[in-house]
């Protein structure tokens, strides 16, 4: 078998896997190969390409929908499974791992010149690209991602923004259980298997205590180890400290911090000061959309050298002798090094986003804003969840509901 061939099963293989782990894609698949919802629309994509996201590339395509498709992150494209991808019909691909931000940019220019109507972002580079004058006329779309809802708010706040889109990231679905569960396990999957270093005992410092960062806490104390949070916002400072936590300015507990793992969305947030003030050979990593949380640019700077030690492990070594670690580049540290969240997590937040994408394209036209998943297609996935699961619930009897306020059922 020759060396292409042999990529492209390698990546058909991880997809049937996959998929043979997300029922609620399987049970919307029956309903959208009936319906047909996306008939005459084409979808861009740009999102981590991988297993799983090839699943829903492949679903939306099974809707009717001619499919292009791009990553949403420079080191998170999986080749094999790019290539096995690229082989469905009615699908294009324009990703690779491992590119350049201009070959990035290149792919992303790439999928909107295939003239989508609909989108599905990641993080917000293909809107924004959009936005910035390469595209036609877009009905709609979705993004999954804390920081790509931020910027598509912030456009709205500006009066830029051209379509409507839904946030997904705000679903209760979504954050409830991809944010936490999700990151909080694909984190340290990433990070035990770079390091193959023991948690127990050591002391883990989360920057940020959202919902991705209550997740990452969480399975740190899981593991065994001690952890300390930094945070800007005094109502989830408290409630860290309430949930067990140690709570400290990022520049003081990083003199003691073995792991650092941001999770804010934001940048400049482990800065040079502390920096200088960490730990001999602390693991600094990422799990936040893009890279400038921890500034690179200063540890590379205060470095006397640098190697890579381990596959995508960098150490820098400072003028004392100490030696830092940076994990995957200082981007999204479960996605460069690992497969991202797991099967079943993903398998609720596409189901939330194909059956988002379809609620738009049934509606009458919106106006250009950002918009809430609506409550019926949280309630949806989360039944379609429970069924899978083979768990049920009560129902309030009309009694219960009039008591409540709540009208008929």
């Amino acid at each position: 078998m020759s060396e292409g061939r042999d990529r492209v099963e390698r990546g058909r293989a991880k997809i049937d896997w996959a998929r043979g782990h997300m029922p609620l894609l399987d049970r919307i698949r029956g309903r959208f190969l009936k319906e047909r919802p996306f008939a005459g629309h084409r979808i861009g994509m740009s999102i981590h390409l991988e297993a799983k996201t090839a699943c829903l590339a492949i679903l939306l395509r099974d809707g009717g929908a001619a499919v292009l498709v791009t990553g949403s992150n420079p080191l998170s494209t999986q080749d094999d499974v790019a290539s096995a991808l690229g082989e469905e019909k009615g699908i294009a691909v324009h990703a690779r791992h491992g590119v350049s931000e201009a070959e990035y940019t290149d792919h992303l220019r790439q999928v909107l010149a295939g003239r989508p109507d609909l989108l599905l972002d990641d993080g917000g580079d293909l809107v924004h690209l959009l936005h910035a004058g390469q595209g036609g006329a877009v009905i709609g779309g979705c993004e999954e991602t804390t920081t790509g809802v931020a910027r598509l708010r912030a456009l709205e706040r500006a009066g830029g923004l051209r379509f409507p889109m839904f946030a997904v990231n705000d679903a209760r679905m979504k954050y409830l259980f991809d944010n936490r569960y999700g990151t909080g396990q694909s984190v340290w999957d990433a990070i035990l298997r770079s390091t193959n270093l023991l948690v127990a005992g050591k002391t883990v410092l989360v920057a940020g205590y959202g919902w991705c960062g209550r997740g990452v806490a969480l399975r740190a104390c899981g593991l065994g180890a001690r952890v300390v949070v930094a945070e800007v916002d005094p109502v989830r400072a408290v409630e860290a400290v309430m949930d067990g936590f140690g709570v400290a300015p990022l520049a003081e507990a990083i003199a003691g911090a073995d792991v650092v793992v941001t999770t804010t969305g934001c940048r400049d947030v482990v800065t040079r000061e502390a920096l200088e003030k960490a730990k001999d050979g602390v693991l600094l990593s990422n799990a936040g959309h893009f890279d400038v949380e921890i500034d690179k640019a200063a540890l590379a700077s205060l470095a006397t050298s640098r190697r890579l030690v381990r596959d995508g492990i960098e150490e820098f070594v400072l003028a004392d002798g100490r030696r830092l670690y940076l994990l995957g580049e200082g981007r999204l540290v479960n996605l460069v090094l690992g497969d991202g969240h797991p099967v079943e997590i993903m398998d609720i937040s596409f189901a939330l986003q194909a059956l988002t994408l379809c609620h738009l394209v049934e509606s009458p036209r919106l106006k250009p804003a950002v918009y809430a998943v609506p409550p019926e297609i949280d309630r949806t996935v989360a039944e379609m969840k429970l069924a899978s699961l083979s768990a049920r619930i009560d129902t309030l009897s009309q009694a219960q509901r009039d008591y409540l306020g709540l009208g008929s059922s």
